[in-house]
């Protein structure tokens, strides 16, 4: 059987005060629609249009359940994971082709 490959990620604002997971299977054209105003409510009423984090996975369902693990960690933890592999915790977006 062929898997679709997937992805989850963590969008924020400027500060770094909110976090918004999600998982798509094109983060590229998903990161697009979040800065473009055209994803998430949630992401454009907070303004969180900076990539912070993500995660590839072979398959789409394995990328579900990480985004549902995460989204069940404390603020601190998701913290502290997104600094794990973007210490500085920049936005990432300019690292995709958008």
């Amino acid at each position: 059987m062929l898997y679709k490959p997937g992805y989850t990620y963590i969008m924020s604002n400027q500060y770094r005060t909110t976090f918004y997971i999600g998982v798509t299977s094109n983060l590229e054209a998903r990161v697009w629609q979040h800065i473009n105003n055209e994803g998430s409510a949630f992401v454009k009423k907070y303004k969180l249009y900076d990539l912070v984090y993500y995660e590839h996975f072979e398959r789409i369902t394995d990328a579900i359940d990480r985004e549902k693990q995460l989204k069940n960690w404390h603020r601190d933890w998701k913290i502290n994971l997104i600094k794990s592999k973007n210490p500085e915790m920049k936005d990432l977006k300019d690292t995709l082709e958008l």
